[in-house]
Order: C-alpha cells, then sequence, then structure tokens
C-alpha cells in the first residue's frame, strides 16, 4: 500500500507534468503569434510603400497631363506671337502675348519641363517624330535639320516628342558604318 506522501508527490508529479507541457504549449503558441506579428507587420510596411509608389505615380501622371495641356496652349501663345496682324495696336498685343509666352515657359521650366534639343543632333526615334525627310549627304547618321514643333520631356519622361524634319545620311555611308560595326 502506497503512502499518502508517495501520492502527493505522484500528484503533484503529474501537476508539474502538466505544467510544464501546458508552458511548452503557451511557449510555442507565443511563437507562432510572434511569427504572425512580424508577418503582418512586413504586409503592412509592403502595403504602404506600394500605397506611396501608386500614389506618386497618380500624382505624376495627372500633372503630366496638365502640362500636356500647358504646351498646346504655348504652342499657341508662339504662334499668336509669330503672326501678330499689323495695326496701330499689333505691337502692344505682340509684345503681351510674348510677355505671357514667356511667363508659361519660366512656370513649365520650374515644373520640371524641359525642352528636347534636337536641331544638328542625330535622329533619335524616341525622342522625335519625323514629318519629313529629305535626301541628303552627311556622313553616317540621320541628322535633324529643323524643328517644326518642340518636344518635351517631364522628369526625364518623354511628355511630347519633337516633330522634326530629318536628312537622311547617304546611302553609301549608312553601309560604311553598318560594316565598321
Amino acid at each position: 500500500m502506497k503512502s499518502k506522501d508517495s501520492d502527493d508527490e505522484e500528484s503533484s508529479g503529474d501537476s508539474m507534468g502538466e505544467m510544464e507541457r501546458e508552458l511548452e504549449a503557451e511557449k510555442k503558441r507565443n511563437d507562432d503569434l510572434l511569427i504572425r506579428l512580424k508577418y503582418a507587420q512586413a504586409d503592412l510596411e509592403n502595403y504602404r510603400k506600394r500605397t506611396d509608389r501608386e500614389l506618386a505615380e497618380a500624382r505624376d501622371s495627372s500633372v503630366r497631363n496638365l502640362l500636356a495641356g500647358l504646351l498646346v496652349v504655348q504652342d499657341e501663345m508662339d504662334m499668336a506671337a509669330e503672326h501678330s496682324v499689323g495695326g496701330a495696336d499689333s505691337g502692344e498685343v505682340k509684345e503681351g502675348v510674348e510677355m505671357v509666352r514667356k511667363k508659361l515657359a519660366s512656370v513649365l521650366e520650374s515644373a520640371g519641363v524641359e525642352r528636347i534639343e534636337c536641331v544638328g543632333r542625330p535622329f533619335d526615334p524616341s525622342l522625335h517624330e519625323a514629318v519629313e525627310k529629305v535626301q541628303g549627304d552627311s556622313p553616317g547618321e540621320d541628322i535633324v535639320v529643323e524643328e517644326v514643333r518642340p518636344g518635351f520631356t517631364f522628369r526625364g519622361q518623354l511628355l511630347r516628342p519633337s516633330m522634326v524634319k530629318v536628312e537622311l545620311a547617304s546611302k553609301e555611308a549608312k553601309q560604311e558604318a553598318k560594316a565598321s560595326e
């Protein structure tokens, strides 16, 4: 027969073992919750970054659309300045149009719009739109000889291509350039 003390030891040993198992189960549960919390924090941070990026893209798109519309206004101001009609007030009108045109150009420039310099440079289809091609004898490359409508970039991205007249390189020069590559 077992003594009362040995029964107490057994029951306390059982309860200690049970408590240790419960403690281990709680540790595992806490570890699992900690891992889930870390994943949730990472997901939240990724969400913040993605929404910030999408917001910036939407803002840039809106600004590009506005600037493209203003470029049309600038084109019309340029035409008005070039073709002002003669008359008593034409000098004053031309001067006023020129002031507005310069102010608009200044505002566009301060917003990050840059004019594409193209005359005398090699034709680049990613920046230029050829509206006329003339045969030439320039060596090697097609060269822009005239700008019909200016092109612009906004923060390094093409806003509007330049419309240009291009002098085509001679066929012999192009063949020599290909042969040397």
